[in-house]
């Protein structure tokens, strides 16, 4: 599975808020109607779904399986969007090695230049470092 960040129209969704969208347009349930089955504004899924709020914690996403009945392989995919969609990351590198510390700086400095293309390249080389280890 790839993860990258979507644009819906001029508005950039994170690929959980865009698997949140996705599953309501499947369902047939407004915003709103979510919005009151998960006792949260209409606002806050808002900028849930666009990036504006960092990842929801771990009762929100089980409320939100719950809601659209996903189980297994299906909530745990929904999970590590949720992981992966964080809308401002931060890496602490002060504890790291001189050569890590070096890659953090060089990676943000360079991210933000490269194509789509280029971006899913490194997560796809990254996601399958990571599950390696």
């Amino acid at each position: 599975m790839v993860y990258q960040i979507a644009a819906i129209g001029s508005v950039l969704m994170t690929p959980f808020g865009e698997k949140i969208r996705e599953l309501r347009q499947i369902h047939g349930i407004s915003m709103a109607d979510m919005a009151a089955h998960l006792n949260v504004s209409s606002a806050y899924l808002s900028q849930l779904e666009h990036g504006k709020r960092g990842a929801p914690g771990v009762i929100m996403i089980d409320q939100i399986c719950a809601l659209f009945g996903l189980i297994w392989e299906d909530a745990e995919d929904l999970k590590t969007l949720a992981a992966l969609s964080h809308p401002r990351v931060v890496i602490d590198a002060k504890d790291l090695g001189k050569d890590a510390m070096i890659a953090a700086n060089l990676f943000a400095q360079l991210l933000p230049r490269v194509s789509e293309e280029e971006a899913r390249t490194m997560a796809e080389w990254l996601k399958t470092r990571l599950d390696q280890s």
